[in-house]
């Protein structure tokens, strides 16, 4: 396992749900945070000597460039990045309208897309550079009506395989970490309960895991389930 010491962590949609557990996780790992969020009074908590609390919004294209760059001004280096702000919404292929889908897409694969190229130069020099993908299993199977979640799912498992094919001379590694259903807001309404769903406590250990592990023992899916299904 990898020493902790001074590494710093970038974690997107950090102010609840999974990315919340994960910091706070982290933070008690002793890892140093650079934490993104569009409610910055939801990290009021979190931001502190170790951990810094800047504003970050996914549909916006220059808010990846802004955020990257106050991490390095506060840090000095990223070592890693947990891209785990998300959006879900219906959007079936018959009757939705070209901005769920959109909406979807800019969130969900976008969004990642523009964090990965301006972290990535700086993974690079760290060496052990990480970088966590938080996809869900729909990114690797199709349930349901829902058309426009699972093709941005399905399109941030690709950028996972490419940016560790990309990075992977340099040091950086690339974990899709795909969950079923989560116990968190998004999942109110599900058809499981609160109680079988996976635990954003339990998913932020695994992220923690991953992080830790050496450069010769990379894990390019994890794929977790709350309840049995086929995988294929």
């Amino acid at each position: 396992m990898l020493a902790i010491d001074n590494r710093v962590v970038m974690v997107s949609g950090a102010n609840r749900g999974i990315g919340r557990a994960v910091a706070k996780s982290l933070l008690e790992k002793g890892y140093r945070l650079s934490l993104g969020a569009r409610r910055l009074e939801a990290l009021a908590d979190l931001a502190g000597e170790r951990a810094l609390a800047v504003a970050y919004d996914a549909l916006d294209p220059a808010s990846a460039e802004g955020w990257v760059a106050a991490t390095l001004e506060r840090f000095g280096q990223i070592d890693g990045l947990i891209n785990n702000a998300g959006a879900l919404r219906l959007a079936t292929i018959e009757d939705s309208p070209d901005e769920d889908f959109e909406h979807l897409w800019q969130v969900n694969a976008m969004g990642p897309l523009r964090l990965t190229r301006q972290a990535l130069p700086h993974l690079r020099r760290s060496g052990v550079g990480r970088i966590v993908n938080v996809v869900s299993l729909s990114g690797r199977r199709v349930r349901g009506d829902n058309a426009g979640y699972p093709m941005s799912k399905f399109a941030a498992m690709a950028l996972s395989h490419a940016t560790r094919r990309v990075g992977w001379q340099d040091g950086v590694r690339v974990t899709a970490l795909c969950p079923a259903w989560v116990a968190t807001d998004m999942a109110s309404g599900a058809e499981v309960s609160a109680s079988e769903m996976i635990q954003p406590e339990d998913l932020a250990e695994l992220v923690a895991t991953v992080l830790a592990l050496p450069n010769n023992a990379s894990i390019a899916e994890l794929p977790v389930n709350c309840r049995f299904e086929d995988m294929f």
